[in-house]
Parts: structure tokens; C-alpha cells; sequence
């Protein structure tokens, strides 16, 4: 029985997906409510409405903030990270998109569920948007010296700050340029996240007013996922929230259709950059406006073409642009992209020079025209019409939970009014598109249509500019120069006693009471892991995993990594990178790509490498490579994986250049995303062999070897002698104890078992090895790492104890208690960085502090020294231990997709970590004590004996002399 306040609409059997569509409308508002109903007990939740900023202040990305800083039911200053600490929560979040905010959750707890949603709903539609949250997370003025009008004034602000650090990026600012440009006259034109020096010209009225026009339930889609009753969540928002609205008319914030181009245009931008060489720094990108999203058809047509021009080496598109010597590297921007009401369509090259965008534009254009006159092998078309398939048919779920996946699959659809049902269930369409498909001119008709005779076509070339930051930053100095310089004196006391007043707002302590709350009676006593079975395939071991995956196979050889002299083990992540991307045996490697992509979701090389659970200076390692196919192509992909380990071809010389080129490429735009990783690493290096391999090879030492290995490789003597080495390794492993991983439904196993034997049965028997035994320099460093950006990102590591201490649990306790307690408040509230916090890793037997895209850099490593301060002299709460066990509980509970669980207990027990081990671990967290926390901390965590790394650019490092840093640069 629906509950009265909704009108059903319909419901739609999805088996493919194994869930059904259930559709309401709320009568009274004209709220949108899509069900996901599934078996699943990862529960999740979305409400989202669609916000079309006109102007670059950041204002829909603020008021998602400000939002989560306490509503009219839950009056406290920062109810979202509260009940992240007062939940078994597996995800929460908040996003800003180009055009549409989202709140979701996911839990398999239902009173967790009832919790969050009741926070979320009063967050969303009755927030208190105080000016002082504002403030914090918007943009404020401040005085360097907060209480001194004489000192330097400045802006602060969390959001601030985190556009900072995302402008940063070269392939933020182009992507945002092409949009510019593509999108003359709609909201896209603007930066939804904000401009930096756009930010301080939103006013806190302008925010209210956003909100009061936006966030209303005839504005919004409600959404959610799982095995929950649906009445249920119809009760709790109609009691909530919607029975609190009237219907408005919302058909001024539909997004209208882009005024059309009718000749390209061609832009000529810059980026920052504060390197030296500026040489192969340019991007070139060729984009399209194409069709309404909302139109299934055009946008799976979209999808199918973007895979057959640039999936991989066998698309004509991606070749080309892989084989040219107009740039070093495919745009990491190139593809199709159907997140906007009109999709688009970028491709080109990144490290390239100004004088090549008419050559790299005629080469693009080259290769569509040819297409357009003569069309593609019908191969090529197959095997991207085969990637839709698998795509639709795989339970995804690792790190994102798969019911938000779907939720968010149909999303932009719900926002559009187009129609959720379809962008979900494709089986109709993709049958449609396959009987198109047969006709040889269909593809030729769409390249004609889409790119030939579409005249909306913008080109920018974009090239480093080594003074732009330093305009930058000028700019906006000269901004507050001019603010001050009109500042009576009255409202430089009112910027002082606003400061104050916002730091005694941070420093206040709300009643947490006021907030819902799961218990530690609510944590499941039961810890479910998936065991696999010990098995046969021919000589080789093999471990078996019965696991719902919806007709996919996975399976995986894994190799015992042996001793390997330094010039081979430098380059062994590139021995995996490459590994997959050549030819084998008779195949090149554009007839290895389509052939792969045929039959297969891909193949992967990886390390995994772990600390020995009882001594971190031990280590085991093992290389893998692994692929996953439809169940009807499981021979295919055994056969696929025997002949890629045992026939690679490294003769393929001009690819392995190529492809060194692409890590390359990737490696730099990666730098100032993932910072607070790259100093956390760089800062254990020395502390663990497997931190130490992980800095050489991932971190910043190993961003170094890529670009000194790639300008290397430039001479040929020195590629010969590179794929000389990468033919070393592969004759190493052959000859080193192997076992196979196979994961799938029950039905395929002994299908799967024969023949795996079949194909494996002539590997050869392993020899005895000497295994990997890299060591540590187990010195203490201080190191400030110079790159491009116009943030910072600190790091501290303390050596401790390997996870099968007693101390363990607890060191993993004390980081989300510092966290939840000090650091969330110093380093982000008050200090305006984006993130921050602490963290026990196992694999170092390290405790490392770190914050992420912030202003601050001696204040910040002082603040890590403070929040041992604050631990020791403090009287803490027992809810606050019990909140830090609830975090950490969640994180390990936290379910993965039915292939992935099987992985993770695979190499769980492979490295030591067995099921065994994992419950008692967890065990131990639930005992871990306030006394205990203080214990260890003293024990372990001197400030003198940390090692220290930042990761910012030149000036801010040469701005703190006083912390006798090494500099080093890439």
C-alpha cells in the first residue's frame, strides 16, 4: 500500500541489474522519489536538486557546505562531520556538479539509515546558513595577525582555499576553458566550484537567496537504493520535510539549449606554471557540442563512438594520437561526455607546442573524414558494442558504493525530465543500436553528423605561462589593497571582532546529544569475510571464490616477486603498465587491444606489496595480472592471460616509447589531487621497505625517474636497452612460484576449473627463488618537495608498531580521535584547509598526520604537535573514544563489489591478514580504551623523532626557513 502522501508512477523489471525501478510522485510538491528495490543490504540515499549557477562566485558549491552546518532541528555548528563519528555509515558525502548538488548515503544499518536521513533532509531543506558558517567555509577577510588592523590582510575560507588547490591543475583550467567557450551563454560558461578571485563576491544574501530558489522539493529528486521498505521512506519524508512545501513553479531553472556556433571558434589560453622548462607543455584540444543528454539513443550512440575512435590502441583516433610527433600524449580530456544537458566531445594532445594546433587539428580531421568516407572494421565496432554489455552487466562497488552507482547513472536523466528508466536499463537501446551497427554506414553517418557538418566546434591551445601565478597572486593582492585602502577604522574592528567571534564559534562545544546516533550495542557481532576454497589447475594451485557476480568471471595468475637487482626493480611498475598495452606472439598491439576488448573487460598488470604483519622491515611481494570477461568468454580470457604472460611482445619499440610517455603525462596531472598522498609517502619512505618501493615507485621520487627515464628514452640505444630489461623481468617471473585466483557463480566453476587446467597445464614448474628483500634507509628526513601549485599539503610520520602488535588497534583508534577531537577543527575550520587528519598504516607500522590543499604550512606541522598536547592535557568524553571505534568499525565493515570482496580476502591472506587475524583485529579495536589512546601516544609519537615532508611551491617553501627543510624539485 503507498503511502498517501504519494501517487505511484510506475515500476519497471530490471533483471539485468538485478534491482526494480520503482517510481512515485509526491502529490503535493511534485517531488520526484525513484526506488531502486534489490536484495542488497548496502542501503543507500540521494536528494538532489539542480542549481544553474549564472556566475563564477562558487555560490551552489558554498551553499553545499554551509548547508551541512547545522539546521533548524539539529542546531549545532557541524552536524554532517558529527554523525560521520556517530554512524556506520559505508559512505557520506556532498557534491557540487556543473549543475546539480547531491547529498548521499549509503549504510547497512536501518536505525543508521533513519539517522542519516533525518539529518540530511532538515540539512537540505532547512539549513540555518549562518553568516559564521558562511564565513568559514565560503570566503572571509582576516588580518594575518587576527587582533592587528596593521598587519596584512587576507582571504581565508575552506572552499576558497580548495579552488585553489583545484585550479591548480593544468587539466582543471583547461577543462574549465572548454567549457567557456563550448557553452557560450548556459550556466556552464561558469565555474559551478568557483573562480578564486570570483569567490569573495558572493555576499551571504546572494547564498540564502540561491538556496530559497533552489533547494525546494519541486526542485529536487529523491532517490534510493536497497533492501529497506519503501512505505518506510515515504513516512519519514513526508514527515521530515515535504508536507512542510507547496508546489512552485521551477520552470525558470530548466536549462535551456546552447546557442549554436556556426563557425569554430579557436581560443588561446594559458595556465600556470612555475617550473623552468616549458617545452612540450601545451595542450591542444579539438571540442564538440553534440546532443541533448536526456536523449538515450544519441547518448549511447555517443558512448559507442567515443569507444571505437579512442578506447584503446586499436581505435584510429587514440592511435593517431598516440603515434604522432605533434605532442607527447592522447589529452587526458579526450572522450565523450554526456554530464551536461548537451553532451560533448573532446579530443587532442597534451605536450605539445603553440605552433602545432593547425597540424594537430588537421590530423584529427584527418582521421574523422576517413572514417566518414570509408568507415571502420566491423571488428572494431563489435568489440565497443561488446564494452557496453559488460559494462551494463558487472556489480561494481569497490570504493563506491554500486547502489549510488546506478543512483547516479540516472540522475542527470531525473534532473533533465528525461527518463531515468532508460540511462538505467539499456538492454532495449543496446539490442537497437546492435542492428545499426550491422548497416556499414551508420558509423560513417554519426562521425558526419557529429564532428564533419557540426560547425559548433571550439579549439583551444593552451601553453604554460611561468609569470601567470605570480599575476595571480599579485592580482589578488592588489584586491585587498583596494579594500583596505577604503576600510574605515570601524570596519577594520568589525573584521577583528568577526574573526574573533568566528574562532569562538569553532572553539564552542555543541551538545552532540542533540544529533541521532548509532551505539556500540549496534555493531554486528559478526565479522562476514568470503573464504575461498583450495584448489587444483593442472600443477598450479588455485583458489576458488563462489560469489554473486551476475555472470562475470574474474581471474588473476599471482607470482611470488624474487630478488631483482636495482635497475630491474626501478622499472618494474612499468614493466606492468606496458605488460597489457603490447602485442604477444603473432599479434601487434593494435590487434592485441581490439582482441582484447572483444572478448574481455580488460586485462591489468599489478604489484602488491605488503609488511610482514609481525615485522614492517619484512616484506612479501607479487605481481599479478588479471582480467574479467562475460561468462560466455571465460576461455578466451584464460587463453588471453596464458599468452600475454608467456608471449609479450617488448620488440614493439615505438610503443613502449609512446606509452612512457602516457605514465608520464598521467603522473604530472595527478600531482596536485592526490599531494597529501605523495607527502604522506614520501614521509614514511624511510621508515618501511614497502613505503620506501611505494615513494620510488608511485611518489615523488618515482615522478622523478619518469620524467629523467622518458627524456631518456628518446635515444634508441637507451629504449633497446630499456625493453632489454622489461624482457628480463618477464623471464624472471616465468621461472617463480605462481598460483591462480578465479572468482564467479557457482554454475561456472567447473567449467572454469577444466579449463584452466587445460590451458595452464604446460606453464612451467617453478624454480627456487630468493624472494624480494628491499631494505629502508630507517633515517629521519626533513623534506619540502617544490611542484607546481598554490596550496600545501603537510605530512608527519612517526615510526611505531607492525599490525599484529598489541598497540596496533590502538594507534588505528587514535587517528580518527585526533581527527574527530582537534585536527577537523584546527587544521579545517579554523585553518581553511580543505582536509586533514591522522592515520595509522599497517604496511609501515607508521602514524602519520597530513592536511590537504592548505593555505598554512609551519602553522599546520605545529598543529599536528598541538593534538598530542591536546590529548594528553584534555579530559576526553568516553562518547568521543566510542565515536572514533564507531569510524573505524565502518571503515572495516564496509562491503566491496562480490568480485572484489573475493580479492581483498584473496590478498588479505596471502599477506598474512587472515580471517583469523582480521576478527581478532577488529575484536581489539571494540576494547581499545582513553587511557590506552594517552599511552601509546607518549610512547610512540615524539614530535622530535618525526620525519617531516610538504609538498608546495618555491615561495612558500622559501617563506619558512626556520623548519630547515631540504628542498628538493622534480
Amino acid at each position: 500500500m503507498t503511502h498517501p502522501a504519494f501517487k505511484p508512477v510506475r515500476t519497471v523489471n530490471m533483471p539485468s541489474l538485478n534491482v526494480e525501478y520503482q517510481e512515485y510522485e509526491h502529490k503535493k510538491t511534485g517531488a520526484r522519489h525513484i526506488h531502486l528495490a534489490s536484495e542488497d543490504t548496502n542501503n543507500a540515499f540521494l536528494v538532489a536538486f539542480l542549481t544553474v549557477p549564472q556566475d563564477s562566485t562558487g555560490v551552489a558549491h558554498i551553499l553545499e557546505h554551509t548547508a551541512l552546518c547545522g539546521s533548524q532541528r539539529y542546531p549545532v555548528r557541524d552536524p554532517f562531520f558529527m554523525m560521520i563519528r556517530r554512524s556506520l555509515n559505508t559512505f557520506m558525502n556532498a557534491f557540487t556538479s556543473s549543475d546539480w548538488t547531491a547529498y548521499p548515503f549509503a549504510t547497512q544499518n536501518r536505525k543508521d539509515f533513519s539517522n542519516l536521513l533525518q539529518v540530511y533532509l532538515d540539512a537540505t531543506f532547512f539549513p540555518n546558513l549562518n553568516e559564521l558558517d558562511f564565513a568559514q567555509e565560503g570566503h572571509r577577510l582576516e588580518f594575518a595577525e587576527k587582533d592587528n588592523p596593521e598587519s596584512e590582510l587576507m582571504y581565508k575560507g575552506v572552499v576558497f582555499n580548495e579552488m585553489k588547490g583545484a585550479m591548480s591543475s593544468p587539466l582543471r583550467q583547461l577543462h574549465h576553458t572548454i567549457q567557456s567557450h563550448l557553452f557560450p551563454t548556459t550556466t556552464y560558461h561558469h565555474n559551478s566550484g568557483g573562480e578564486p578571485l570570483d569567490i569573495p563576491s558572493l555576499t551571504h544574501e546572494q547564498l540564502k537567496q540561491f538556496h530559497a530558489t533552489h533547494y525546494h522539493p519541486s526542485n529536487a529528486v529523491l532517490m534510493t537504493y536497497g533492501n529497506f521498505d519503501v512505505n518506510q521512506h515515504h513516512k519519514m519524508f513526508e514527515e521530515l520535510a515535504l508536507s512542510q512545501f507547496d508546489k512552485i513553479d521551477t520552470g525558470h531553472l530548466r536549462i535551456p539549449a546552447e546557442q549554436r556556433l556556426t563557425a569554430q571558434k579557436n581560443i588561446d589560453a594559458h595556465y600556470t606554471f612555475d617550473e623552468e622548462n616549458t617545452a612540450n607543455k601545451t595542450h591542444i584540444v579539438l571540442s564538440w557540442l553534440l546532443n541533448d543528454s536526456s536523449d538515450i539513443r544519441e547518448a549511447i550512440n555517443g558512448h559507442l563512438l567515443s569507444g571505437i575512435l579512442l578506447d584503446n590502441s586499436s581505435s584510429p583516433l587514440r592511435h593517431a594520437l598516440e603515434t604522432t610527433s605533434l605532442g607527447l600524449s592522447p589529452s587526458s580530456l579526450s572522450g565523450f561526455d554526456a554530464n551536461t544537458f548537451e553532451s560533448t566531445f573532446a579530443c587532442g594532445l597534451e605536450g605539445s607546442e603553440v605552433e602545432h594546433a593547425d597540424e594537430v587539428e588537421k590530423l584529427i580531421m584527418g582521421v574523422l573524414q576517413d572514417i566518414a568516407d570509408n568507415g571502420v572494421p566491423q571488428s572494431l565496432v563489435d568489440s565497443m558494442l561488446h564494452q557496453i554489455e559488460l559494462h551494463q552487466r558487472e556489480i561494481t562497488g569497490d570504493g563506491f558504493p554500486y547502489g549510488l552507482q546506478l543512483i547516479l547513472q540516472g540522475l542527470s536523466m531525473a534532473l533533465y525530465h528525461g527518463d531515468p528508466v532508460a540511462a538505467l536499463d539499456i538492454d532495449t537501446v543496446l539490442e537497437q543500436l546492435r542492428q545499426d551497427c550491422q548497416n556499414p554506414d551508420f558509423i560513417p553517418s554519426l562521425v558526419k553528423r557529429y564532428f564533419i557538418d557540426n560547425p559548433h566546434r571550439v579549439r583551444v591551445t593552451m601553453s604554460p605561462d611561468r609569470e601567470l601565478s605570480k599575476q595571480q597572486i599579485e592580482q589578488e593582492k592588489a584586491q585587498l589593497a583596494t579594500i583596505e585602502q577604503q576600510l574605515t577604522d570601524e570596519q577594520k574592528t568589525d573584521i577583528i571582532q568577526r574573526a574573533q567571534t568566528l574562532d569562538e564559534r569553532q572553539k564552542q562545544q555543541d551538545d552532540p546529544e542533540l544529533l541521532p546516533k548509532v551505539t556500540l550495542d549496534d555493531v554486528p557481532t559478526e565479522m562476514p569475510i568470503l573464504e575461498g576454497s583450495s584448489q587444483t589447475a593442472g600443477h598450479l594451485p588455485m583458489t576458488w571464490f563462489t560469489s554473486g557476480t551476475n555472470g562475470m568471471v574474474y581471474q588473476r595468475i599471482v607470482i611470488d616477486l624474487p630478488q631483482l637487482e636495482s635497475e630491474l626493480l626501478d622499472i618494474l611498475p612499468l614493466f606492468c603498465d606496458c605488460m597489457t598495452e603490447l602485442g604477444y606472439g603473432d599479434k601487434d598491439y593494435r590487434q592485441a587491444a581490439e582482441w582484447q576488448a572483444l572478448v574481455t573487460g580488460g586485462l591489468n598488470a599489478s604489484l602488491s606489496m605488503r609488511g610482514h604483519i609481525g615485522d614492517t622491515q619484512k616484506i612479501r611481494g607479487v605481481f599479478s595480472l588479471s582480467g574479467k570477461a562475460l561468462a560466455r568468454n571465460q576461455q578466451h580470457l584464460i587463453q588471453l592471460l596464458h599468452d600475454t604472460l608467456t608471449q609479450v611482445r617488448f620488440d614493439e619499440l615505438e610503443h613502449i616509447r609512446e606509452l612512457i610517455n602516457q605514465i608520464r603525462s598521467d603522473m604530472d596531472n595527478s600531482i596536485t589531487d592526490r599531494g597529501h598522498v605523495l607527502a604522506m609517502t614520501a614521509a614514511t619512505s624511510t621508515l618501511s621497505p614497502c613505503t620506501h618501493l611505494t615513494h620510488r615507485w608511485q611518489g615523488l621520487a618515482g615522478i622523478q625517474f619518469i620524467r629523467q627515464l622518458d627524456d631518456a628514452l628518446k635515444q634508441d640505444d637507451a629504449l633497446q636497452a630499456f625493453a632489454d630489461k622489461l624482457k628480463r623481468i618477464q623471464t624472471i617471473l616465468l621461472n617463480a612460484p605462481s598460483q591462480l585466483l578465479a572468482i564467479g557463480d557457482d554454475e561456472h566453476q567447473a567449467n572454469m576449473q577444466q579449463h584452466l587446467t587445460t590451458v595452464w597445464q604446460d606453464f612451467a614448474k617453478p624454480q627456487q627463488i630468493e624472494p624480494l628483500t628491499p631494505t629502508a634507509s630507517l633515517q629521519q628526513i626533513k623534506q619540502a618537495w617544490a611542484v607546481n601549485t598554490q596550496v600545501n599539503f603537510c605530512a608527519k610520520a612517526y615510526p611505531t608498531v607492525p599490525p599484529a602488535h598489541a598497540d596496533a588497534p590502538v594507534l588505528i583508534v587514535l587517528g580518527l580521535f585526533l581527527r574527530n577531537g582537534f585536527l577537523h577543527r584546527t587544521i579545517r575550520e579554523q585553518g581553511g584547509a580543505y582536509g586533514g587528519g591522522a592515520n595509522y598504516h599497517g604496511d609501515s607500522g607508521a602514524f602519520r598526520f597530513f592536511s590537504y590543499r592548505d593555505p598554512r604550512l609551519a602553522e599546520t606541522l605545529q598543529d599536528f604537535d598541538n593534538a598530542l598536547t591536546w590529548l594528553q592535557e584534555t579530559e576526553h568524553e568516553p562518547r568521543t573514544l566510542e565515536e572514533a571505534i564507531l569510524g573505524i568499525i565502518g571503515q572495516i565493515d564496509r562491503p566491496a563489489s562480490p568480485a572484489g570482496e573475493a580479492s581483498i580476502s584473496f590478498f588479505n591472506s596471502l599477506h598474512g591478514r587472515t580471517p583469523e587475524q582480521r576478527r581478532k583485529f577488529r575484536q581489539q579495536i571494540l576494547q581499545v580504551t582513553i587511557e590506552d589512546l594517552v599511552r601509546v601516544a607518549k610512547t610512540y609519537l615524539q614530535p622530535e623523532k618525526a620525519n617531516i615532508v610538504v609538498v608546495s611551491n618555491t615561495k612558500n617553501i622559501e617563506a619558512a626557513p626556520d623548519l630547515g627543510l631540504e628542498i628538493l624539485s622534480l
